[in-house]
């Protein structure tokens, strides 16, 4: 079938497609992501340089893994500052931050998302997880999403890190989908094998707590979000939304689709929950390529990757 002649149109001497896709070359697109990185860079700046210091509220949500008491973890209401939010596990393991004064126990704690955002981005793309802003919202704020990031990205090659996830924020334990969709479960069994271990010994010894935690924060938060900032779309939209995701993405190989995932299914969505999206540019990591087991994966996937040349598993 011969092409439209009113496709085209000309100009200065040449051909035009009047429309279709917009192609950038390479050179307009290095441009625009420097341009963007230049920006994000800018507010990273602003916020630690401007806004810091007249506010003086940097690592406020790290005082929540400081403030408290192993005795009586959940007395602050939740949603007000400094309350502790999640499960006695996670409460025994941050108890030992009331050994330092403050001041300490914040610049190890920044050191440490510092330095997870220097290994998820590597030497060539911490800069871009730098100038996301829900990243610079993230250190400012001191929240556990980043580590979060990493449990993810290590997750894939070794799944007990999605016991982190599972005992922090819990929803964003969703992305374990990825596992039972390609019918890997070994690594499923581990995941929720060691998570479950964990919880049967933290209910021996803090069954009270874990009574607390269920009717003063968990049933609480499902029912009343914080009265601040945030996107609100409830979390029973969320989090169905968020495994089907997951489930897509297992089925085409996608394994962006599990941080992007665990973002949307945070128990509340604030800005700086898409701080775990910089696990983006570690999941192809051959270091951290998941291992096969001998069930193989889903028949959907086999049948996409036997008749054409096998590509490596990650963004696409």
């Amino acid at each position: 079938m011969p092409p439209n002649p009113d496709a085209y149109r000309p100009m200065g001497g040449q051909r035009f497609l009047q429309a279709g896709p917009v192609r950038l070359s390479g050179a307009q697109a290095r441009a625009l992501r420097d341009g963007a990185i230049v920006a994000g860079l800018l507010f990273f700046g602003y916020l630690f340089l401007v806004v810091a210091p007249g506010t003086k509220t940097v690592g406020f949500d790290a005082l929540s893994y400081y403030l408290y008491s192993i005795d009586n973890p959940y007395w602050l209401a939740h949603g007000t500052m400094g309350s502790f939010v999640y499960s006695p596990i996670a409460a025994r393991l941050f108890q030992f931050d009331a050994l330092l004064p403050f001041w300490q126990f914040l610049w190890l704690w920044m050191a440490l998302l510092v330095g997870t955002v220097l290994w998820l981005g590597g030497r060539r793309r911490w800069l871009w997880i730098l100038a996301f802003p829900p990243v610079a919202l993230e250190l400012y704020h001191g929240n556990v999403h980043l580590l979060i990031a990493a449990a993810i990205a290590l997750g894939f090659r070794y799944p007990v890190a999605w016991a982190f996830v599972l005992v922090t924020k819990v929803t964003p334990g969703v992305g374990l989908l990825w596992f039972a969709v390609r019918r890997e479960w070994r690594n499923l069994a581990i995941a929720l094998g060691v998570t479950g271990a964990l919880v049967a010994v933290s209910l021996a010894f803090d069954f009270r707590l874990w009574q607390q935690w269920i009717e003063r924060d968990l049933l609480v938060s499902f029912a009343t979000p914080p009265s601040q900032p945030q996107i609100p779309i409830p979390l029973l939209i969320r989090l169905p939304a968020a495994a089907a995701l997951v489930i897509w993405g297992a089925r085409t190989d996608r394994k962006w689709t599990v941080p992007m995932a665990a973002g949307v299914a945070m128990p509340v969505l604030w800005i700086s929950a898409f701080a775990v999206l910089a696990a983006l540019p570690a999941l192809n990591r051959p270091e951290l390529a998941e291992r096969r087991n001998r069930a193989g994966v889903p028949a959907p996937v086999v049948a996409a990757t036997t008749s054409a040349a096998p590509r490596p598993s990650g963004l696409a």
